[in-house]
């Protein structure tokens, strides 16, 4: 029997280790390679020029692959629902392969794929590449539940064993067993489309920071792997204002799109670590942040509601604020903090920032300062972002929200301090605000502060040429914190346990969500070490795959909130203090149903038109903590209960320890020079105990 296989590329846009592209060679007549311009991503608002081009070169580098074993691209505009029919009938097709998609849209376009093929007598194959393990597989070892802690990801990761072993490239001697004829008019009816055709304005359109493509992909992959010889030695990645640049070694857009698969870097990082390092093992985390990328997958992969707040059992409900212009100023650079403009301009201009940028960035949009929904931040990257997918964005948006899989809202950046700290010289911001290019050091981080005379030398006034900050900054995030720390007493009440004292701490939380890679810099020129998740002077942050440093400091009650200035006006620029009551509770209670609602009285309004104002009223707020989570909970509240520079409370009941964490906040109120060696206590405890974790696909 003749057999005609059509391979249906997504993201797989490769032809190394491409499983179901070798099914569709495997004893074929006649094998076409087919690409659809799905308008769920091609025709949708959402996807910025960056993210076209890269997916139109990466279109062109396939085709050229193709054209050196005499085959050719097929792109076909439309629906597959609408072009498969088609498309099977004329071509005569019998066989038709493509990657599993892992995600909930994925899953559902395909399942009508495969039922309209068996509809047309063709035999479907689909085959997994796009994740290193079968996610299927982690849920039902699981107890068929998602794992939801990255700790018991890495458990039941650790159990599967190696991921499969990736198949070598498609050759020539394949592709002339079942050679195609293209026809004279193949560039007619088949070609890519230019950004042009497709409505785009290219006039003045820079050239691209990240070329896409199969062939750019294993370029930077080796370069990558040259790069990556201090991993075997376990050397600290250094963040410095060089790491904040796109790299010509990083990866992350090109796993995004398939260009790179993950198992060939994975293997590749294995054997340069086992070489170097004598045979030894590696370690789960040497592979960090592939990890991470299949933690997000397996947590999305049957929640179609992972993108947004209703509907989604593991997402806080958190009453967000709806501030349209203050979203608009966010998303383009106009916050009048040089730090954030800087890298929300980075961002749409070259559609790549630091992962250490995308967390400064989404905690000032959520709860660190305008208090906007987590949703719109993922659109915006959804929009802007290279190496942005559904499930790895949605997933890094809701941790940074403290909406989802992590809880230390406490921990804040500072907008002015981290980035201070990163670069001190304030080049990064000079290269993408340059209206502030002439600002001296001292005020490029916060021109307000600068004296008129300053501003007027460097030809930028704040407020006429520069706008001024939108949101007093310390008085801000304090109040949000007071809100965040609402919600959780609330949801931690209905539970029957202070959740604010289990809160783990960032090593038991290992690293920290990204959908990027990190690039880094190091050598005699860096500034000193410095935690890379740790904001200048004071500033805690949301924790980092490289390092670990926690600071518990005490949050004033809304009374006591400084003058209106951005950040405190003298010593280092703070983030607001915050502290945790150390009340564990040692038994997990029952998980709450799937749609609790707690009623209570709406917030007060919040940035960025801020003012002070009393602590906010109680907060509506909808949780569902699964099962799986409450041993967790439960083994981190033994560890709260240790010892740490201060007496603990015996076990008691519930009511008792609630009673007990009003006592201990009033304490503390008035005990800040206590907790300011707490503090130093605690950071040099956790900078003994910081593992040493690097960043796997960077």
């Amino acid at each position: 029997m003749v057999v005609n296989s059509v391979h249906w590329f997504r993201k797989g846009l490769r032809l190394h280790d491409n499983p179901a592209l070798q099914e569709a060679l495997n004893g074929a007549d006649t094998v076409r390679c087919v690409y659809i311009l799905d308008p769920w991503f091609a025709g949708a608002a959402n996807v910025g020029i960056n993210r076209w081009r890269f997916l139109l070169e990466a279109l062109e580098d396939l085709d050229n692959s193709l054209k050196k074993l005499n085959s050719r691209l097929f792109v076909v505009k439309g629906q597959p629902t609408d072009v498969f029919p088609k498309l099977l009938k004329e071509w005569k097709v019998t066989r038709l392969t493509f990657e599993y998609d892992p995600e909930p849209y994925g899953k559902e376009r395909d399942g009508a794929i495969i039922k309209m093929a068996q509809e047309f007598e063709v035999e479907t194959i689909v085959r997994n590449s796009h994740t290193l393990y079968n996610l299927d597989r982690i849920i039902e070892t699981n107890n068929n539940n998602p794992p939801l802690t990255f700790k018991r990801f890495q458990t039941i990761v650790s159990r599967l064993g190696l991921p499969r072993r990736p198949l070598p490239p498609v050759t020539q001697q394949q592709m002339d067993k079942c050679r195609t004829k293209i026809t004279d008019n193949h560039d007619q009816l088949y070609s890519i489309p230019s950004l042009e055709e497709l409505g785009f304005r290219t006039e003045g359109l820079p050239s691209a920071i990240w070329r896409g493509g199969e062939s750019e992909a294993l370029d930077r992959l080796n370069k990558h792997l040259d790069k990556k010889v201090w991993v075997a030695n376990f050397e600290h990645s250094r963040v410095n204002m060089c790491s904040l640049y796109a790299s010509p070694t990083g990866l992350s857009p090109y796993l995004r799109f398939g260009c790179l698969s993950c198992r060939v870097l994975y293997y590749n990082l294995r054997e340069l670590y086992m070489k170097l390092r004598k045979r030894c093992s590696p370690p789960l985390s040497l592979f960090g942040q592939l990890l991470w990328r299949e933690f997000f997958y397996t947590a999305a992969t049957n929640n179609p509601n992972f993108d947004r707040m209703d509907g989604n059992p593991i997402c806080v409900q958190i009453p967000w604020d709806q501030n349209p212009e203050a979203l608009a100023k966010w998303a383009e650079g106009r916050t009048g903090f040089p730090w954030i403009d800087a890298i929300m301009t980075q961002l749409r201009q070259e559609g790549w920032i630091h992962h250490l940028a995308r967390h400064a960035v989404a905690c000032f949009l959520t709860r660190g300062d305008l208090w906007i929904s987590w949703e719109s931040g993922m659109r915006v990257f959804e929009e802007l972002l290279l190496d942005a997918d559904w499930s790895v964005n949605a997933g890094s948006w809701m941790w940074l929200s403290c909406s989802a899989f992590f809880q230390q809202f406490f921990h804040c950046y500072c907008p002015v301090g981290f980035g201070r700290r990163t670069d001190p010289s304030g080049d990064y911001i000079r290269r993408y605000v340059p209206i502030l290019k002439d600002y001296p050091n001292r005020y490029i981080y916060e021109p307000w502060n600068a004296p008129e005379s300053v501003q007027k030398a460097a030809n930028c006034v704040v407020g006429v040429d520069y706008p001024k900050p939108m949101i007093n900054h310390a008085e801000g995030s304090r109040l949000n914190i007071e809100r965040m720390k609402q919600v959780y007493q609330q949801l931690s009440h209905y539970r029957g346990l202070s959740l604010l004292a289990s809160v783990p701490t960032i090593q038991e939380e290992a690293e920290p969500p990204m959908t990027d890679e990190s690039q880094t810099s190091s050598g005699a020129d860096s500034p000193p070490r410095v935690p890379a998740d740790a904001e200048a002077a004071g500033c805690s942050t949301a924790p980092d795959s490289s390092t670990a440093c926690a600071s518990f400091i005490h949050v004033p009650h809304a009374d006591t909130y400084p003058s209106q200035t951005p950040c405190p006006p003298s010593g280092p620029h703070t983030c607001p203090s915050t502290a945790v009551t150390s009340t564990s509770a040692l038994n997990p209670p029952p998980s709450p149903p799937h749609s609790l609602v707690l009623r209570s009285q709406p917030s007060s309004p919040s940035c960025p038109t801020l003012s002070p104002s009393p602590s906010p009223s109680p907060t509506p707020i909808q949780s569902c903590l699964h099962g799986q989570r409450r041993k967790g909970f439960t083994r981190k509240a033994r560890r709260n209960q240790r010892p740490r520079g201060r007496q603990n409370c015996p076990q008691a009941d519930p009511e008792r320890r609630r009673d007990e964490d009003v006592r201990s906040e009033e304490e503390e109120a008035g005990g800040e020079s206590r907790m300011e060696e707490d503090t130093e206590q605690e950071e040099e405890r956790m900078e003994e105990e910081v593992s040493v974790e690097t960043n796997g696909h960077h």
